[in-house]
């Protein structure tokens, strides 16, 4: 077994945690339960969760483990971007690899590259075929191995009940 098969198996033996955080009534420390739990698989030095608001095309943040650079409360517009459309309106999740694809794809590339942030899973949680928002995981490693997509898209759909609140 490989080292991250081995670290997938031992969070999935350590759900227990997660789930009932999930389950319970407060939804941020649902999302730190959850940012908690994918840590020992993706690594991931920020993990932010965002709302999304489809009428006005723009995301509020609800959750950050790094809330002094990124707090909660902060906005971003979405409409008219690449990115806005793969994620939020198709609901597909994005993989960005390198500084370049940070660059291309955020406003604030400044800030998470200062971060030492080299790559970045942003996962639509969808219910009802309705996109409620994403979870972001950012790493400082520039590639993100196919198995890590897998487990943060389980990871983010688990989300799904704490954006209901």
């Amino acid at each position: 077994m490989t080292d991250l098969a081995a670290r997938i198996a031992d969070a999935v033996s350590a759900s227990g945690a997660v789930v009932d955080a999930l389950a319970g009534v407060d939804r941020v420390e649902a999302f730190r339960a959850l940012d908690r739990w994918t840590y020992p698989v993706l690594r991931q030095a920020l993990c932010t969760v965002n709302r999304f608001d489809a009428e006005s095309m723009a995301v509020v943040r609800l959750y950050s483990s790094d809330p002094a650079s990124y707090p909660p409360g902060g906005s971003k517009q979405k409409r008219g971007t690449p990115w806005g459309e793969h994620v939020l309106v198709q609901r597909r999740v994005y993989v960005g690899e390198g500084a370049d694809a940070i660059r291309a794809s955020f406003d604030d590339h400044a800030a998470i590259l200062a971060l030492g942030l080299q790559s970045v899973i942003n996962v639509p949680v969808v219910a009802g075929g309705q996109c409620l928002g994403t979870v972001n995981f950012l790493m400082r490693e520039a590639r993100i191995d196919p198995a890590h997509v897998s487990f943060a898209r389980l990871a983010a759909q688990l989300a799904a009940p704490a954006f209901l609140r």
